[in-house]
């Protein structure tokens, strides 16, 4: 009877040691919290963020990611580990702009079916700094983002929303 406990007790440590690895390391499940992402995200949705690509890259324009805030979100009362999560616009060398209801990377309008509505204010033109990222939500108009806090640095970023896995009628890849 002991010797099953003891096997038991071991396979039980070997698996939470694999589940605080892979939850570490590779991917972690997250919830959405606000609708700063609609429509591609509703509050709800529950997604699966692998963290390994961005070690072997730097983000793309378009992927979503999920971030600790930055330093000037931690100075308005942000916790340093209340994940956010946005669409990638601009990476380093990037001059991006919104105006007159368009975004512009490098003076080229962004074909964005994404999105919520266009944006209603105006904004840019700026460089993103080396080792940086503007993200922004989908939901232009109402979304604490790049437009608003300023740039990402890269080092925030947890990792890139991969898979939607909840609700049920809404499976699919981000």
């Amino acid at each position: 009877m002991w010797e099953q406990l003891r096997e038991n007790l071991q396979i039980l440590l070997i698996a939470l040691c694999l589940a605080l690895f892979i939850r570490t390391f590779v991917a972690e499940p997250r919830y959405i919290p606000s609708d700063s992402m609609l429509p591609t995200l509703q509050v709800g949705d529950r997604l699966v963020v692998e963290k390994i690509s961005y070690r072997f890259r730097a983000p793309h324009p378009g992927d979503i990611v999920v971030f600790d805030p930055p330093q000037k979100l931690q100075i308005q009362g942000y916790a340093k580990d209340q994940a956010f999560i946005k669409r990638v616009i601009g990476t380093p060398g990037h001059v991006v702009k919104v105006q007159n209801g368009k975004v512009y990377v490098d003076d080229s309008p962004l074909q964005e079916d994404y999105i919520a509505e266009p944006p209603e204010y105006q904004w840019g033109p700026a460089l993103v700094p080396e080792d940086q990222v503007l993200v922004m939500g989908d939901n232009r108009n109402n979304s604490n983002d790049s437009h608003v806090w300023g740039f990402l640095p890269q080092e925030n970023i947890i990792g890139r929303a991969f898979f939607r896995f909840w609700p049920l009628s809404r499976i699919s890849c981000t």
